[in-house]
C-alpha cells in the first residue's frame, strides 16, 4: 500500500492519530520537501515519529518514482506531505502511477493553508480561485496571476496568493554546464509579493487600463499559519510592502467584497487602526476597497 499522509501546518505534533499509526507501521517513509515546509526539521520529525525519513525533492520524485512505487508494491510505504496531500495537484502524478502499476493507495488528510487561512476572519466560501505568485527575474516578469485576481475581484471574491518557494534550484549557468550545484533555499515574503503587485498596478495604470486593485486595496499578510508564532497583518497593498512578518512561509490575501463581520475580524490584525475606515459600501451588508 502507498499512503499519502498530510502533516498539517505547524510542527511534528500536527500529524493526525491515524497518520501517525500509518507511519509507525510502514517499512519506508518519504518526506516531501519541495512544496512547503514545517517549523521543525527532519530530525525532530524522526524523533517524534520514531522512524527514519527519506528526504525527497522534486527531482527525486520525478526521476525515482519507480523506486518508491516498487517498494510500495512489496510493503507499506508512506509519502509525507506538509499540509494536505492534495492541497496542490503536485502529487496526483504519483497516485496515477500507482494506480497504473496496480498498487493500492490511501490518503490521510490534514489541515492545509487552503482552509487554515480562515484564521484571519475572512469567510472561506467567499474565496475565488487560488493563485501562485512567482519570483521575478531580470528577464522574466509574468503578470498572468494579476488577471486571475481581477476576475476574482469582479466577482466580489477574495484571492489567496500562495508565494513562491525555491528549494534545490540551480542557477542558469550551473544548469547549462550540467553541474549539480544548487542555490540556497528562498521563500517569497509578503513584502516581495506586494512589491511585484505594485509594479503590475503601475504598469497597467501606464497603459491606461481600468485597475482591478490599487495601492489602497485591503490585503492580509499571513506568516507561519498553524505555528505558535503565526502572524497576521491587515492593511493596504502599499502597507504590505513594508509590514514585518518574520520568517517563512508567507501567504497574501487580496480582499473582495467584505461582510461587516469580516471587517471587524480584520480590525484585530490591522497595521493601522484607520486603514479599514474608508471602505466603499456596495449595499447594507457589503463593503469593498
Amino acid at each position: 500500500m502507498l499512503y499519502l499522509v498530510g502533516l498539517g501546518l505547524g510542527d511534528a505534533t500536527d500529524i493526525t492519530v491515524k497518520g501517525l499509526e500509518v507511519i509507525k507501521r510502514c517499512s519506508r517513509v518519504y518526506l516531501e520537501s519541495y512544496t512547503s515546509i514545517l517549523t521543525v526539521g527532519k530530525e525532530t520529525l524522526e524523533e517524534f515519529y520514531g522512524k527514519e525519513l527519506l528526504l525527497t525533492d522534486r527531482e527525486t520524485v520525478e526521476q525515482e518514482a519507480g523506486d518508491i512505487l516498487k517498494a510500495a508494491a512489496d510493503s507499506d510505504v508512506a509519502f509525507l506531505v506538509v499540509g494536505d496531500p492534495f492541497g496542490a495537484t503536485t502529487h496526483s502524478d504519483l497516485v496515477l502511477r500507482a494506480v497504473k502499476a496496480g498498487i493500492p493507495y490511501r490518503v490521510i488528510h490534514n489541515a492545509s493553508i487552503l482552509n487554515a487561512v480562515g484564521c484571519c476572519g475572512l469567510q472561506l466560501y467567499s474565496f475565488g480561485e487560488t493563485i501562485s505568485i512567482v519570483f521575478w527575474t531580470d528577464t522574466w516578469k509574468p503578470e498572468s496571476f494579476y488577471d486571475k485576481i481581477k476576475k476574482n475581484r469582479q466577482n466580489g471574491m477574495h484571492t489567496l496568493c500562495l508565494l513562491d518557494i525555491k528549494v534545490k534550484e540551480q542557477s542558469y549557468e550551473n544548469l547549462m554546464r550540467g553541474k549539480k550545484i544548487y542555490e540556497p533555499p528562498r521563500y517569497m515574503s509578503v513584502n516581495q509579493a506586494a512589491e511585484q503587485l505594485l509594479d503590475i498596478v503601475n504598469n497597467r495604470r501606464d497603459r491606461g487600463e481600468e485597475l482591478a486593485i490599487t495601492e489602497k486595496t485591503i490585503c492580509v499578510g499571513l506568516a507561519r499559519v498553524g505555528a505558535t508564532d503565526q502572524k497576521i497583518a491587515a492593511g493596504t497593498l502599499q502597507q504590505m510592502g513594508t509590514v514585518e512578518l518574520g520568517g517563512p512561509l508567507h501567504s497574501l490575501i487580496i480582499t473582495g467584497y467584505m461582510h461587516p463581520l469580516e471587517i471587524e475580524m480584520l480590525k484585530l490584525f490591522a497595521v493601522e487602526e484607520s486603514c479599514l475606515d474608508n471602505l466603499t459600501m456596495s449595499d447594507s451588508s457589503t463593503y469593498y476597497s
